[in-house]
């Protein structure tokens, strides 16, 4: 949530994605602030739950003011997850609402929690080879600039740890335990069967930097190194991969730097989310 509103820019780079509001984020669109980014599971069906951000941000008055009251500029993305649990229970605007609720308290875990419930990695061999995953964050500052990352991982591939290019989590067999490289199995098969509707991964920069809509598209494009470091394979067509960065405009920083660290900041964070339910 910005209450102030925030800047934002967002880069998709997978082929499946079920989002809002995003052809605001356009560089060549009007709009230039944001009142909340929505990260969410259940598929389009998920999308509702932006109402209940929408609801929440009218009531404290945030969003675009107009002749007629405030319009919240809510976006959202969610990821694939209706085969973890009953598919006919989804995020709907009553959980938007409480989402709000709890963000008051700062109130986040990592984990099967939010949009990491029904998470998960290394499908590219089915259900019984998959593992869970999560939602993961992580968070740097450097000087004053502070770049922050949280990220909802939701892959067909498997996730890395970059630093010793052992995998986390992902395509295990279930008998031995032993990971089978994602892409390896992907090598091995003609034709992936399957895969089309059951991943995403889904995640937003945060910065207290000063950047416009084109600068923040770009941070976003080098955000996407993380998750190439640390998923594999990643930006499928099976995936609708996306990140935002939402910057509060208090802190002049060099776009190197920041993309830099929001690459290395999501690298950390999808690393975390593999390694909640080891």
């Amino acid at each position: 949530i910005a209450e102030n509103g925030a800047t934002t820019g967002l880069d998709v780079r997978g082929g499946a994605p079920a989002s809002r509001e995003s052809a605001l984020l356009s560089p060549l669109a009007a709009n230039d602030s944001v009142n909340a980014v929505l990260l969410s599971g259940g598929s389009a069906f998920g999308l509702d739950a932006a109402g209940g951000v929408m609801k929440y941000l009218e009531e404290h008055n945030t969003g675009f003011p107009t002749d007629y009251g405030v319009v919240p500029i809510v976006c959202a993305s969610c990821l694939f997850d209706l085969g973890i649990g009953r598919p006919d229970i989804r995020p709907d605007a009553q959980m938007g609402y409480q989402a709000c609720v709890n963000a008051e308290t700062n109130t986040f875990s990592e984990g099967s929690h939010g949009a990491g419930c029904g998470a998960t990695v290394g499908k590219f061999l089915g259900r019984d080879y998959m593992m869970k995953s999560g939602i993961g964050a992580f968070a740097v500052s450097l000087g004053s600039l502070k770049v922050g990352a949280i990220v909802a991982v939701n892959a067909a591939g498997d996730i890395y740890d970059e630093t010793n290019s052992e995998v986390i989590a992902g395509v295990r067999d279930p008998k031995t335990k032993q990971f089978l490289r994602a892409d390896h199995c992907m090598y091995a098969q003609a034709q992936p069967k399957d895969l089309f509707n059951q991943n995403t991964t889904i995640g937003a920069i945060i910065t207290n930097a000063a950047f416009d809509k084109t600068s923040l598209t770009k941070i976003a494009s080098m955000a996407h190194n993380g998750y190439a470091r640390a998923i594999r394979p990643v930006h499928t067509m099976f995936d609708g991969d996306s990140i935002y960065v939402m910057a509060s405009g208090k802190v002049q920083a060099d776009i190197n730097t920041a993309g830099t660290l929001a690459a290395d900041v999501m690298a950390e964070a999808v690393r975390r989310a593999g390694k909640q339910d080891q």
